[in-house]
């Protein structure tokens, strides 16, 4: 699959999905409205082409944007609205504390965490969305590396890599109260043994570290919220 400068979103129906947390063994149901998401993790060549400098060597194949911060992926997301001409979802103040958030914005943001897993299973309830070497790079195929991202099997809703590759960046605060300003980081990667690679799978990370397995997809808001309001977070 070729990828261009720009991520191709795909329209994600709304619904309800449960998310639960092992250590806590707490569960909860969140409702998620319909919006777009990238079909596939942001690739180097769109990482550079946005912000004018690569996140880690460059290559000639599409591989997945690594060693990105989560700073990093909020900048990215106001600079590839203003590259297209779409109102930011950020404020332009990035940091591990957070950032002011624009709910009402167009642009590209990143996926919340309850819209990352109920566009993963995409209607499923299993742990995966088909047998896993078809549909992810994980360390029992992937050589250990990061591979051309739309190289596996997508979900029933023509997402790729969901699962495998590149763990990717949320929204969310992992838990304020235990671990502070520490992300939710989902789908798994190409040094993960089978059982990261799940749909419910939870991991955190601090929002300034920058991991060789760890990337991003964006997001899009398909029905704008009503009002011009901002939360910061």
């Amino acid at each position: 699959m070729s990828t261009r400068a720009a991520p191709t979103m795909v329209p994600v129906p709304g619904g309800h999905v449960t998310l639960s947390d092992r250590r806590t063994e707490r569960a909860w149901t969140l409702e998620v409205a319909p919006f777009l998401l990238g079909a596939t993790p942001v690739t180097e060549e769109q990482y550079r082409a946005a912000t004018g400098r690569a996140p880690a060597d460059a290559h000639d194949a599409p591989l997945p944007a690594r060693d990105v911060s989560w700073p990093d992926a909020v900048r990215f997301c106001n600079a590839l609205s203003a590259r297209e001409g779409l109102t930011p979802a950020y404020g332009t103040a990035v940091g591990p504390e957070g950032v002011v958030r624009y709910p009402s914005a167009d642009g590209y943001r990143l996926p919340t965490e309850a819209e990352w897993e109920h566009a993963c299973r995409a209607g499923t309830d299993g742990p995966r969305y088909g047998e896993l070497d078809e549909i992810a790079w994980h360390r029992g195929n992937s050589a250990e590396r990061a591979h051309p991202v739309g190289g596996r099997r997508p979900n029933a809703w023509g997402l790729y890599d969901m699962l495998g590759n590149v763990w990717e960046w949320c929204w969310d605060v992992y838990d304020p109260e235990v671990y502070g300003t520490y992300r939710v980081l989902r789908g798994g990667g190409w040094f993960d043994e089978h059982w990261s690679c799940r749909a419910s799978v939870r991991r955190r990370s601090h929002p300034t570290l920058t991991l060789d397995d760890v990337g991003f997809r964006v997001a899009r808001s398909a029905i704008p919220a009503p009002t011009g309001g901002l939360t910061a977070e």
